[in-house]
């Protein structure tokens, strides 16, 4: 394979002249990086992505950071799976690497230490929360205008960059249909409220039912954190309020099939006992019993979008020195009816 003494001997120059030259650093006469240029095609030399890319000053990276959480599965999980499958396809695509972090979600996360240390070019953060510590990680991050993007978690900053699924809209169709097949007494099982998108299916929720004149009966919400075993623990709270629900909306597919599982040990048959919405459909909601209706998150798409967004600002950056636009994303969600919500 042809290295770069090669090409520096054949154009006669010195090796850094060629690294120069093929990294565009400096100023140069343009008959030497004409020598140096046709060398190269000569004999078929390609400069290495990477080392370009440190001669630039730049890692070739965009990482990922994600909490790290013992005993939890994340790379399992719907969310960060269909996540991180858009964000690699963006990737791969764009010719970038992809660095894979974990962050302590009680600690301050030092995301600027991250360009500092030429470990990334721009960083996607996953998972995050409304913590303290996290908001200050993020609010530091913003401050700084280096490329980096939040995944489905608003802060309260004004040169936040975001990209996240319309969950207001998409819990109101859920709940909205359930109004329309006539049913009024509906519950809502909920995530965890430090999640913003926890907030904004509370606010569907409440919208829909304000709307059809239902009065919000604030002892038939229930919490859980989005994992399958919170809900199969509400289980026992929905089944000691049947008698005063017709259909329960619950915040995403894991929570609702924990649920599901929960009430059939208890006795119930689904849906004769009690209707259910849920939300992501995740790949396990057509195939519970019985299947689940559900609100579909493009969160594939979420992921692309957000690493095809931070590489274009990358390669803006090589032109001009003007901020980069903030990245502002909010995708449409889409309700699935399948017949948990009944006939």
């Amino acid at each position: 394979m042809t290295n770069r003494k090669e090409v520096a001997k054949l154009a006669g120059v010195s090796e850094a002249t060629v690294s120069r030259v093929l990294n565009g650093i400096g100023p140069m006469k343009d008959s030497t990086r004409q020598r140096v240029l046709q060398a190269a095609k000569q004999l078929n030399y390609e400069l290495n992505a990477v080392a370009s890319s440190f001669a630039r000053g730049r890692s070739g990276n965009l990482g990922v950071v994600l909490p790290h959480v013992p005993k939890v599965h994340l790379f399992s999980t719907y969310y960060f799976s269909e996540l991180l499958g858009g964000i690699g396809e963006a990737v791969h695509s764009g010719g970038y690497g992809l660095l894979l972090l974990f962050r302590d979600p009680t600690a301050v996360y030092d995301y600027v230490s991250l360009y500092r240390t030429q470990r990334v070019d721009a960083c996607i953060i996953l998972g995050s929360s409304a913590v303290e510590a996290e908001r200050t990680a993020v609010h530091r991050l913003a401050d700084e205008r280096l490329p980096y993007c939040v995944m489905d978690q608003r802060f309260d900053h004004p040169l936040l960059n975001i990209v996240a699924a319309d969950h207001e809209q998409g819990s109101y169709d859920a709940v909205r249909h359930l109004i329309d097949k006539g049913y009024g007494r509906i519950g809502f099982l909920n995530g965890a409220p430090q999640y913003s998108n926890s907030r904004d299916r509370l606010a569907g929720y409440r919208r829909a039912l304000l709307e059809a004149g239902v009065a919000e009966d604030e002892m038939l919400v229930y919490e859980g954190n989005y994992s399958r075993t919170s809900g199969r623990r509400a289980a026992g709270q929905v089944y000691r309020d049947l008698g005063r629900l017709d259909a329960v909306f619950v915040s995403n597919d894991r929570m609702a099939i924990g649920l599901m599982q929960g009430l059939r040990e208890l006795g119930c048959s689904l849906p004769d006992d009690l209707k259910i919405v849920a939300y992501d459909d995740s790949d396990a909601a057509s195939f519970t019993e019985p299947p689940l209706t559900t609100v579909r998150v493009p969160f594939y798409e979420m992921g692309r979008l957000a690493a095809d967004c931070l590489l274009k600002q990358l390669a803006d950056r090589d032109k001009t020195d003007a901020p980069a636009p903030l990245i502002r994303e909010k995708l449409r969600t889409e309700l699935v009816i399948r017949k948990s919500s009944g006939n």
